[in-house]
């Protein structure tokens, strides 16, 4: 397998040969012009070959190839040229540049691969150090000794480019001289001699006190430097090599661990307070799970016959709901500024009409189903619990007779946990986290987000529904659903959200993060008994609802596991 680098501004050249490439196995990068690839080529010594095409009255490609030639590193690098079959003095020219070879376009894949085994035959780089196995033999070392040689011959490199530097700046003939002595002797016992040549054209300079041209040469040193290292650890792949996929992977590899190793480096917070408010402020919109979104927009922008469908899609998503919520009630101000926020998703559905809902489907904020996905918690088990908190929320207003609250019962219950889907939106990794410290410490989720972020989710689902109007009954039950008697208003709705949460977390019906305890509290001591008990009809029977509330949960468990729609891992 070959690292190759195209130089070619012209996309289809890039796509044609990247396609033939990754045929072969090969990997590929590429830039537009010959003094990108100058740059490109110095920092990512691990390029095998290097394709460009080539035209005489453009002298930047000759000029290129003529700099790699003179430059002790990159002399030996392999250079494909290629260029139009019209063109013959292009590839006389090109020949005497001492290419590898000269292609006429358009490329075939046999000769494309054919370049590819005979850059790889006898990969440049090694031309630079002593055969390890004879070399080792001769000087009486062992392969390790060798090695510990070579990386501290690349140590000493990393560091004289600011110890030359400092020399140059003080005009320190002495120092510089020293230094370079000291390089040289290294290389040569390390058998690397690429970076003995580099550093051997250094020494004129500063026995020459040339201190300008000197600095101009340092840059040279990490390239040797960088040389060394891919000699010791030949299957480093550079980032410019990687395919969109794997860099993504990488980038979220230094992402997870970044969060899951910061409360043993002592980094936590991982992300202010402020920084966190900031960020879910900033949203256009409600986050809502890639799935979900996917079956919302088909039927949103598939013409419906009927808005029954899409009705019932946003009544069973909590992110769905949230976002139709926000966008009925900004065009509702838009055409009454007066007018009473709408808080049922029916009559925001009808509000919105065909045309408006389709327009938001092509517009939501989406976010992949795999980032809820921390085993045992997933993105199905949290939504069977926002599924389950609205449904026994709903038939808890409907017991006590609050037959006024149901429908807000419902959605307060679909929407409480709003701020788990902006954590895991905008702190996938973070929500990961999260989730294993407080499983792993024995303490709830909002008090691992205080570590890790300085808040806790429900307060930042208070500001962000506070920033895109989400109705004050809902923003409510957000904040103070474990506090029901300090809400600002709306306490029977919040406790009758807080008791249907607490009856599913007992039944076990789906999974909110946190780790199911048994407190020893039985349902009249809770806070959102204490808020209800009050208000419930004359000789209200408790033991009778405690039975049937849970005989609805097991129902709604069954119904639950078995609906044919429920999101799939």
């Amino acid at each position: 397998m070959a690292n190759v680098l195209l130089i070619d501004e012209n996309e289809v050249a890039r796509k044609a040969l990247r396609g033939i490439l990754a045929r072969g196995g090969h990997r590929f990068a590429a830039v537009g012009k010959p003094d990108e690839a100058w740059e490109f080529v110095r920092r990512e010594v691990k390029v095998d070959v290097v394709f460009m095409e080539f035209a005489l009255e453009d002298p930047r490609g000759p000029e290129f190839v003529r700099r790699m030639r003179a430059d002790c590193l990159l002399k030996h690098l392999p250079v494909v040229i290629y260029a139009t079959p019209s063109n013959r003095a292009a590839v006389r020219a090109g020949l005497e540049l001492r290419v590898q070879n000269f292609l006429l376009k358009p490329y075939l894949e046999e000769q494309v691969f054919a370049e590819m085994a005979k850059a790889t035959a006898q990969p440049w780089r090694q031309r630079h150090f002593e055969e390890e196995k004879s070399f080792c033999v001769l000087m009486g070392m062992q392969p390790a000794d060798l090695h510990r040689l070579l990386q501290d011959l690349q140590l000493s490199l990393a560091r004289a480019e600011a110890e030359l530097g400092a020399a140059a700046e003080g005009a320190d003939g002495p120092r510089a001289d020293a230094c370079l002595a000291s390089l040289a002797a290294a290389a040569e016992a390390a058998g690397a001699w690429g970076p003995y040549e580099r550093v051997q054209e250094l020494q004129p300079l500063a026995a020459a006190r040339d201190w300008k041209g000197l600095q101009a040469a340092l840059p040279g040193l990490a390239v040797a430097a960088s040389l060394i290292s891919i000699h010791l650890h030949p299957g480093a792949l550079p980032a410019a090599f990687l395919t969109e996929a794997e860099r993504q992977a990488d980038e979220e590899a230094r992402e997870k661990a970044r969060w899951f190793e910061a409360v043993a480096q002592e980094r936590c917070p991982v992300v202010p307070a402020k920084e966190a408010i900031r960020r879910v402020e900033a949203l256009r919109g409600c986050p809502i799970v890639d799935t979900a979104a996917a079956m919302f927009q088909m039927l949103a922008t598939g013409h419906p016959s009927s808005l029954i469908p899409i009705l019932e899609r946003v009544e069973t998503d909590p992110g769905l709901a949230a976002q139709v919520l926000i966008a009925a009630n900004h065009l509702q101000r838009h055409q009454e500024e007066d007018a009473t926020p709408i808080d049922d998703l029916k009559l925001a559905v009808e509000l919105m009409g065909e045309l408006k809902l389709a327009e938001m489907g092509r517009a939501l904020v989406t976010f992949e189903e795999r980032k809820l996905h921390a085993p045992p918690f997933t993105w199905t088990r949290f939504w069977m619990f926002q599924i389950a908190v609205a449904r026994m929320a709903r038939s808890t207003a409907a017991y006590l007779e609050f037959h006024s609250l149901e429908s807000q019962a419902y959605v307060g219950g679909l929407l409480h946990d709003l701020g788990k889907l902006l954590l895991a939106h905008q702190f996938p990794f973070g929500w990961q986290a999260m989730l294993a410290y407080a499983r792993d410490r024995g303490v709830s989720t909002a008090a691992a987000e205080r570590v890790f972020i300085g808040c806790t989710a429900r307060e930042l689902a208070d500001r962000f529904a506070r920033t895109h109007a989400l109705p004050a009954c809902y923003r409510h039950v957000m904040r103070y659903l474990e506090a029901p008697d300090e809400a600002e208003g709306d306490q029977e709705l919040v406790a009758l959200v807080a008791l249907a949460r607490d009856l599913c977390r007992r039944n076990h019906l789906g999974s909110d993060g946190d780790q199911p305890r048994d407190n020893g509290r039985t349902m009249v001591q809770t806070r959102a008994w204490e808020v209800l008990a009050p208000k419930v009809f004359p000789g209200f029977d408790l033991a009778a609802f405690e039975s049937r509330m849970h005989v609805v949960c097991q129902e709604l468990k069954r119904e639950l596991h078995g609906w044919r729609e429920a999101p799939a891992l």
